[in-house]
């Protein structure tokens, strides 16, 4: 019984950390890094149409579309957000977990700057307007 304990205890902090990890380690079919050096790291996103990543995590960064797009950030609460996005259009990100999904019929592909460091935690005393949500 106690090395069924044991074992059940180990299972639960294996897998509380693999919610909310590195989204090019947990998910590499989506995230590619292009580019990486000690201030930044470059990763090329593409999701097919329709297609669903895993709950991960992003420092602070900003991220360019490549592409018109339609998709759907859903949060560790179970709280989601839709956006859309024109192709060429630079947004903010702040830093956090998420679980993104493509929801247009056609390809999502974009270009994320992630910063390292201290500006990689540090929050934005106030971040620009957030990508259009669906309707707007």
């Amino acid at each position: 019984m106690r090395r069924l304990l044991w074992l059940a205890v180990f299972a639960c902090l294996v897998a509380v950390p693999a919610m909310a990890q590195d989204p090019v380690k947990v998910d590499p079919k989506h995230y590619k890094v292009v580019f990486e050096n000690d201030q930044v790291r470059v990763l090329h996103i593409h999701y097919g149409p329709h297609e669903k990543s895993v709950m991960h995590e992003h420092p602070n960064g900003v991220v360019t579309f490549l592409a018109d797009e339609r998709g759907k950030f859903t949060f560790p609460d179970g709280k989601s957000e839709e956006f859309v996005a024109k192709a060429g259009e630079s947004q903010w990100i702040a830093g956090g977990k998420h679980l993104p999904e493509n929801t247009g019929n056609t390809p999502l592909d974009g270009v994320l700057v992630e910063l390292k460091g201290k500006m990689a935690a540090k929050p934005a005393a106030k971040a620009p307007p957030a990508a259009k949500k669906k309707g707007s």
